[in-house]
């Protein structure tokens, strides 16, 4: 018998809330013609979340994707490995791999995001416009992750350098 796990669990969570807001979400771009994503009424509402419920995530959310960056930094420091987005840009051969480790490293806490936007559009706009989830969720995981973890690789090879030339 399979287990299930949690990230299991959370993708069925976030593809039902999805598919549950979508027919809404279709019915009101076709009704007023407005696509929403990006658009002056769009940023009007990311701020207005800032001070709704659920702010506290705009602070926690990023926290803990910098602190797995960080992890996941060092590690690529410690095996040799190039900054995380240098390499992610520039190296051809290790791309796959180095994007299929932090998709690896913070799906779920994507996941989770792109929840709790739902929810905090729920509370404070009384509407959910899943495109706006899909794209604020994941900025709030992935940039600080992606910064903090190519800024602790450089950090770590740096002070291991200087180590070294200090033994000598």
């Amino acid at each position: 018998m399979a287990s299930i796990s949690r990230r299991s669990v959370l993708d069925a969570i976030l593809i039902t809330v999805l598919l549950a807001t979508l027919p809404r979400a279709i019915f009101r771009i076709i009704q007023t013609g407005d696509l929403y994503l990006l658009t002056g009424h769009f940023f009007h509402d990311v701020l207005a979340r800032l001070s709704g419920p659920g702010r506290l995530r705009f602070i926690v959310q990023p926290l803990v994707a910098m602190v797995l960056g960080i992890r996941n930094g060092m590690q690529d420091a410690h095996e040799g490995l190039p900054p995380f987005l240098w390499a992610l840009v520039f190296d051809k051969v290790r791309r796959r791999q180095l994007a299929g480790s932090a998709f690896s490293a913070i799906r779920s806490m994507v996941t989770i995001a792109i929840l709790l936007d739902i929810i905090a559009q729920f509370l404070i706009f009384h509407e959910v416009r899943p495109g706006a989830a899909l794209l604020v969720g994941p900025v709030l995981i992935a940039l600080p992750y992606a910064l903090t973890r190519a800024v602790a690789n450089r950090f770590a090879r740096r002070h291991s350098h200087v180590r070294a030339l200090q033994r000598n």
